[in-house]
């Protein structure tokens, strides 16, 4: 597991939360679709590090 890219990835969502949120009070569609893009990055992120994970648990 690399703490590194999971901080990555959850600094990432966090980013993303922010932009959504602020597209909401502006009213920006094309910042809250990049808010929600930005989410699902992260998730991939974290879902690729789980992976990782397993295997390193498989192959120990």
């Amino acid at each position: 597991m690399s703490l590194e890219e999971r901080a990555k990835a959850t600094a990432k969502n966090i980013e993303g939360k922010a932009q959504e949120a602020a597209a909401n009070i502006t009213g920006d569609p094309k910042d809250k679709a990049e808010g929600k893009a930005k989410q699902a990055e992260s998730q991939v992120r974290h879902a690729a590090e789980d992976v990782k994970d397993n295997i390193k648990e498989k192959l120990d």
